[in-house]
């Protein structure tokens, strides 16, 4: 796959990354280059081998799964500018 300038100047925009006409040509080049490494990748035979989320072999830690509030409901609650028994107060938006 080959990038053209359009699709960079269009990638830059939405990634709000300013562009000057040169540096996009320069862009082009990197992004081709990224993108026949992808392809490279492609090609690799990976049949047999097990996904892994590390190089070294590891247990995920696992706690308990049991519902709290997270111990800091009153913490977090002194932060709101307006308060009413414990829930934050905001103004209607809704008519």
């Amino acid at each position: 796959m080959s990038v053209d300038t359009a699709t960079v100047k269009r990638v830059a925009r939405l990634a709000r990354i300013a562009l000057a006409e040169g540096e996009a040509e320069a862009m082009r080049g990197e992004l081709n280059a990224i993108l026949g490494f992808v392809e490279q990748l492609a090609e690799v035979d990976v049949t047999g081998v097990e996904p892994m989320t590390s190089v070294q072999p590891m247990a995920m830690k696992q706690r308990e799964d049991a519902v709290t509030d997270g111990f800091y409901a009153a913490d977090v609650i002194a932060n709101a500018p307006v308060r009413d028994d414990g829930f934050f107060t905001v103004p209607k938006v809704v008519e």
